[in-house]
């Protein structure tokens, strides 16, 4: 990890490298108190912003890095890899959510996916005094980087035996209790949808099940799409489209980089997670288009497209969340592309029908400067997914607003209970400071800045 937690950490005699961090706004001020370090600074013609190396009159070096705002978590997302590879301390008292922020982004920038390219170039170190504070971001920064993890593995490795063996491994962490129903199973207990739409599939269909927590605390849900890899089924996806399709379990990736985050931190909540694990893939029992299924709460569904299965599995799980009547329950899947249209891949959008829930979960976002972003229940579109000869079908009449109608269906399996569905990319295209190419969490430290608020 590329936190550590004291100075007394560090080995005898290991020199260390002084690092001043500053806003924009307090540059300036700071360089008027700095002679010698205003005149080097001209003389390379520092342009004010990014980092320098200042020499020193007793020797060494002081590292500035000037960005335009401390208070985003990702500000020093770029200094572990564009530092000198050393052991660096800061100049400069700054309060505990501000050093919460360059810890976190100074950890989340460190990230490398090494399991099948060695990457072993030193990085640089930022050390701390407040091992709780490190503590407090490595919590963010290991369930950040447990979400990478799991989307950058290839489906080769991360099929859904593979995912339950990292969510037993989890729960075990923390002292909860894993179960999961597999195969066939999935029929006799009544979760027929996931059953359909993983049983192409050499790898079998599962419901992963942890529980966490006092069962007399406060009982929030998690759901996630474990797609673990989407051919598409029977409506086989173009290349390009199946190119990235191993982030399909996205969802599954969020609630347990969520878990991971809400465990770690000791939330007095009563935490139920709920993945639906798949491969959607093409065998002569695949399901196919006009098929009529039935689900777990009873509804049958006539099947429009194969490809359209996220919320196939989605919805047996929903209802048997839903069954327990749960304060809280939240989903995350990377649904449809229609939301990634609507707001571009960077900001998740998510639905709710609980407008208290919905405002507080928007300002919990920008609290933790993570924005997300409601997108509207519109209930005349769900005339567009109606059946003449089911309850429901799987894909709109209309090409239209396919967030929209997504989640509308997965509402069709949630009645009382305040709900919240993310439609959500998990995966980064560019490279932004702190957040490389690949996997991604999104909207996690948002949704946990709710909760913590909620909830403690």
């Amino acid at each position: 990890m590329s936190i550590v937690a004291s100075l007394s950490s560090l080995a005898s005699g290991h020199a260390t490298t002084p690092l001043t961090l500053l806003a924009k706004s307090e540059f300036k001020p700071w360089l008027q108190q700095q002679p010698a370090a205003k005149d080097w600074l001209e003389a390379s013609h520092y342009s004010g912003t990014g980092t320098a190396l200042i020499p020193q009159p007793q020797g060494g070096c002081l590292a500035l890095y000037v960005c335009e705002s401390l208070d985003d978590p990702f500000a020093c997302g770029e200094l572990s890899a564009s530092l000198p590879a050393t052991d660096y301390v800061l100049t400069e008292d700054a309060s505990a959510e501000r050093l919460l922020n360059i810890a976190f982004g100074w950890g989340v920038g460190a990230y490398r996916f090494t399991r099948y390219k060695e990457n072993s170039k030193p990085q640089a170190r930022l050390l701390l005094d407040d091992a709780g504070l490190v503590d407090k971001a490595n919590q963010q920064i290991d369930a950040i980087n447990l979400v990478r993890d799991l989307v950058n593995t290839p489906a080769q490795d991360m099929m859904p035996a593979q995912l339950s063996e990292v969510t037993r491994s989890l729960a075990e962490e923390f002292g909860g209790r894993f179960e999961e129903i597999v195969g066939d199973d999935l029929l006799t207990q009544n979760y027929p949808m996931i059953h359909a739409v993983g049983r192409a599939s050499v790898h079998s269909p599962r419901l992963l099940d942890v529980r966490w927590g006092n069962p007399d605390s406060p009982a929030v849900t998690l759901v996630g799409k474990g797609v673990c890899f989407d051919s598409g089924g029977l409506n086989l996806k173009p290349g390009n489209y199946m190119r990235q399709m191993k982030k399909d379990m996205g969802g599954a990736a969020h609630v347990l980089g969520l878990a991971r985050m809400i465990m770690s931190s000791g939330l007095d909540i009563h935490l139920r997670v709920l993945i639906p694990a798949v491969e959607n893939a093409v065998s002569g029992n695949a399901f196919r288009p006009g098929d009529i299924l039935p689900t777990r709460k009873g509804l049958t569904v006539e099947i429009d497209n194969t490809d359209a299965e996220g919320r196939l599995v989605l919805c047996d799980a929903l209802a048997e969340a839903e069954s327990e009547h749960p304060e809280l329950m939240i989903d995350f899947a990377t649904l449809t592309g229609a939301c990634r249209v609507a707001l571009g891949t960077e900001l998740p959008g998510f639905f709710c029908n609980d407008r208290s829930v919905a405002r507080a979960l928007s300002d919990a976002g920008e609290a933790a400067a993570e924005p997300v972003w409601q997108l509207p229940l519109h209930k005349t579109y769900f005339e567009f997914m109606k059946s003449e000869i089911a309850d429901l079908v799987n894909g709109a009449s209309s090409p239209y607003g396919g967030a929209i109608t997504a989640a509308l269906y997965l509402q069709a399996f949630v009645e009382n209970t305040p709900w919240v569905h993310f439609d959500i990319m998990a995966w980064n295209l560019r490279k932004l400071p702190g957040r490389p190419v690949g996997g991604e969490a999104m909207g996690v430290r948002a949704v946990f800045q709710y909760l913590n608020e909620r909830y403690s």
